[in-house]
């Protein structure tokens, strides 16, 4: 008996908000709708050969991740040289240890406020895609390698590389406090200095 293929119109009206989403947080308000659009195109030209050799979630990531890219790419968006030197990524693997990630999770949060997402929406694109994925899509190591199409221990020093970039940008801009949920949040900065009180006042927000 034939395999029967995926029902598109189920998919995409399953998936559509949440890829939009992951879009918009990957390449920008403007061009969330466009690059939807354009996804769930690829997707229904590619569905027939889908074989479910890994998850649809992680099939369906990967294009849009992809479609984005190459909209950043032709927009220039980035302005530079977005990928990382391969012989950079060899010597971090040395400093590359599981209790670095276990503390930078503590500091990166998965719900990011405005202020972080601003920060983020300016990193580099190679640090920028890894952060959305693993942060505010929640994915996986396994799952973002597979999306990339990286090595597993390429992952893992890209979201190292990229998570101090982002804590270097928020240092220079925003002051990092816990919210009422006890989350680290951040509040840009409009003085030189902001004392005790201003911070216990956006905690209590």
């Amino acid at each position: 008996m034939a395999k029967q293929e995926p029902d598109f119109k189920k998919i995409h009206d399953t998936y559509a908000p949440r890829i939009r989403h992951y879009l918009e947080k990957l390449a920008g308000v403007d061009e969330a709708d466009d690059l939807t659009q354009e996804t769930f195109a690829k997707v229904s030209r590619s569905l027939k050969n889908f074989r479910g050799q890994s998850s649809l979630w992680t099939w369906l990531y990967k294009i849009a991740t992809n479609t984005a890219i190459d909209r950043i790419r032709k927009n220039k968006l980035a302005g530079h040289d977005l990928g990382l030197d391969v012989a950079e990524e060899m010597a971090d693997q040395n400093v590359w240890t599981g209790e670095i990630l276990a503390l930078e999770n503590h500091v990166i949060r998965r719900e990011m406020n405005s202020c972080i997402r601003d920060v983020v929406s300016r990193l580099p694109e190679a640090c920028r895609t890894v952060i959305v994925l693993s942060e505010f899509e929640g994915l996986k190591n396994e799952d973002i390698a597979v999306i990339l199409g990286l090595k597993l221990e390429t992952v893992k020093i890209r979201l190292h590389r990229a998570r101090l970039k982002l804590k270097e940008a928020l240092s220079k801009q925003c002051i990092l406090y816990r919210d009422e949920r006890n989350e680290f949040a951040c509040e840009q900065k409009h003085d030189s200095f902001i004392g005790k009180d201003r911070i216990l006042s956006l905690i209590k927000k």
